[in-house]
């Protein structure tokens, strides 16, 4: 098989619009490889309200269905395989797939995200998506007027907490401990918000629903008594797992730098530390976490991979 000009590992909206991009911007042989149905952790949500220039109730699957097409129609090839590494020897990379076979290529465009990282309570996962969310930019409007439940005590969580209480009647923050591991304005500000009410010391045991979603959660205090907090949304933040695993070396190095996160360094041009090889989406340092910045990460870092190329090759 002839070398790639770009290898595209992830299938995510920043893996699909560099695969958009670079097709259409004259690079040849182009490959995007995505285990699953492209698309990413955004199909996975029931409604989708902010991405631009889409109105009306739409489903994350709905809004990610043309995209393959879309980027099949200028030459993109989309091979269903997982990735376990990419390695680089001299100017060329070699993607090293789970069926054992390998494909070289003269640029890597690395988008495989992150996971939100489980609580670990009953119920988590079966109404994921049915009213567990982790994404209150995403799904916070759904519950405008209503109470919702945040269980997290980072950063992260008091943000989309202090966010959420704009949007929500009331905010319930469940957390583990009896103090925040946050910025102290952040905390300041927790504190002085009237519809936020701290249920500290506690952890959440089950989250229960019907038919139609989540309808409350139950917690348990540090002296095990049980508390039932009805709401029909409940938001964890309890931290993100870069999904890094394929840039491991066998030396158990990275094949570029990362961050303290695990997560990948990068310029405004998504160039990464090692030449020819671009970080996009939720596995770059500082990302939004958002489809629309995704997209954008993928169009920059395709942009960058023609122009490498072009000077690779030329």
């Amino acid at each position: 098989m002839a070398i790639l000009d770009c290898a595209i590992v992830g299938g995510g909206p920043a893996g699909l619009t560099a695969g958009l991009y670079t097709t259409r911007g004259g690079l040849e042989n182009v490959v995007m490889f995505e285990k699953g149905m492209p698309g990413g952790q955004i199909t996975n949500s029931s409604e989708i309200e902010n991405y631009p220039g889409v109105t009306g109730e739409i489903t994350g699957m709905d809004l990610m269905m043309p995209w393959p097409a879309q980027c099949q129609k200028f030459g993109l090839v989309h091979e269903m395989v997982k990735v376990t590494c990419v390695s680089k020897s001299g100017d060329i990379f070699t993607i090293h797939k789970e069926d054992g076979t390998t494909t070289d290529a003269h640029s890597v465009i690395i988008g495989t995200g992150s996971s939100p990282r489980r609580v670990g309570f009953k119920g988590e996962d079966e109404l994921f998506g049915k009213g567990v969310s982790t994404c209150a930019t995403c799904d916070g409007f759904f519950y405008k007027g209503k109470e919702v439940v945040v269980i997290g005590g980072g950063d992260t969580a008091l943000e989309e907490a202090l966010y959420l209480a704009k949007i929500c009647s009331k905010v319930y923050i469940v957390h583990r401990r009896d103090a925040f591991r946050s910025a102290p304005n952040t905390i300041k500000r927790v504190h002085n918000t009237e519809n936020i009410e701290l249920v500290l010391d506690s952890t959440p045991d089950e989250v229960y629903g019907d038919d139609m979603g989540v309808t409350g959660i139950r917690v348990i205090n540090k002296d095990g008594q049980s508390r039932d907090i009805e709401v029909p949304g409940v938001f964890t933040f309890v931290g993100n797992d870069v999904n890094n695993e394929t840039l491991i070396q066998k030396d158990g190095n990275f094949l570029c730098e990362m961050n303290e996160l695990g997560q990948v360094k990068v310029n405004l041009k998504m160039q990464t530390s090692l030449p020819g090889l671009f970080a996009t989406g939720d596995m770059r340092q500082d990302a939004p976490k958002q489809v629309v910045s995704a997209a954008g990460d993928g169009a920059v870092a395709a942009l960058s991979a023609i122009s490498y190329v072009d000077e690779l090759l030329n």
